[in-house]
């Protein structure tokens, strides 16, 4: 089975009940795709941009996956609508497939998301929701809780639920880590789903065991251990940050922690330093955590940081001089 999506919803944060581990790797019990074109090695530089998609978003992988997958499972039909709870980019890339297919689509995101993700959303013809910023996760009023009243309201309607499809995961599994170099000494990775995290970092793992696997997580967010040894999530109370895209105040389903062997806090003041000098967005911090861990890198030792989004949907704050200072 491809997808764990059904037509009962279920809460973002429910146990995983995943199997895999990498030396047990054959007996998986997903299914997978071939990625189409084996890529030649990267070169020595250590960044990993998604702009080859067609909207520049590395969440535009998972959401074709996702509606594929659902397709195929019979849970999808024709004539359906598809609602998703969002903080832009998986919404964005559904929004994108759903035009495509000819599905309804409703995107469902708190208020501080961009002026420019809403605008793409709209010219792909999505219908926009939104939902108060400091509403935690499980409220009723949370872009998570206003989905699911909508799709109890809303006849043939479906969740494909990137917090806890399989499929999100599996996209990056299957594609995004063969798009990068089979050697490799540290890769950085924002965690926002956890689907490119955990995707590209179990198949890294199983091709180079000694691969170093950081995450990133911001400041006010609660995905990233106090512990890391004991891979707890953080218990304390979330905070308030800027950069949109990574962070969360639950820890999803298919987030999983014990791939990674460390974390990075980043801040909105130090991620939005290099989101202006050279990427936008929670790239911004994905480079300024990579700094600071590429630092216990041996001389030739090589350090990829993926990089899941441009100036695009960004441009209205990045490039505004008053909302930059605070």
């Amino acid at each position: 089975m491809s997808s764990n999506c059904s037509s009962t919803w279920a809460p973002p944060n429910r146990p995983s009940a995943c199997t895999w581990t990498s030396e047990n790797k054959l007996k998986s019990p997903h299914s997978h795709k071939l990625f189409p074109v084996k890529q030649e090695k990267i070169s020595t530089n250590i960044l990993q941009c998604i702009g080859s998609t067609p909207l520049v978003n590395v969440k535009d992988r998972i959401a074709i996956r996702m509606v594929e997958d659902a397709e195929a499972a019979g849970i999808l039909k024709p004539g359906m609508t598809l609602i998703e709870p969002t903080s832009g980019n998986t919404g964005i890339g559904l929004a994108m497939v759903a035009a495509v297919k000819g599905y309804h689509c409703i995107i469902v995101l708190p208020e501080k998301m961009s002026h420019e993700k809403i605008a793409v959303l709209k010219a792909l013809g999505a219908e926009i929701v939104r939902t108060p910023t400091e509403a935690s996760w499980d409220s009723p009023e949370s872009h998570i809780g206003v989905a699911k009243t909508l799709k109890e309201k809303i006849p043939n309607s479906i969740i494909l639920d990137q917090y806890q499809n399989l499929s999100n995961p599996l996209a990056h599994y299957d594609i995004t880590a063969e798009e990068i170099l089979d050697q490799v000494d540290m890769i950085v990775i924002g965690a926002g789903t956890g689907g490119s995290l955990t995707g590209v970092a179990r198949k890294l793992k199983e091709k180079c065991p000694e691969v170093k696997i950081i995450g990133v997580d911001p400041v006010g967010s609660t995905l990233a251990p106090v512990d890391q040894e004991s891979n707890e999530p953080e218990k304390h109370v979330a905070a308030h940050y800027e950069v949109e895209g990574i962070g969360y105040d639950f820890l999803p389903t298919v987030m999983d922690l014990s791939i990674v062997n460390s974390w990075v806090k980043s801040n909105d003041c130090d991620s939005f330093k290099i989101a202006r000098k050279l990427i936008r967005g929670s790239s911004g911090a994905n480079v300024w955590a990579a700094l600071q861990k590429a630092k216990e890198l041996k001389e030739g030792q090589r350090c990829v940081v993926i990089l899941p989004d441009g100036d695009k949907i960004f441009m209205r704050k990045m490039d505004d001089q008053s909302w930059m200072v605070w």
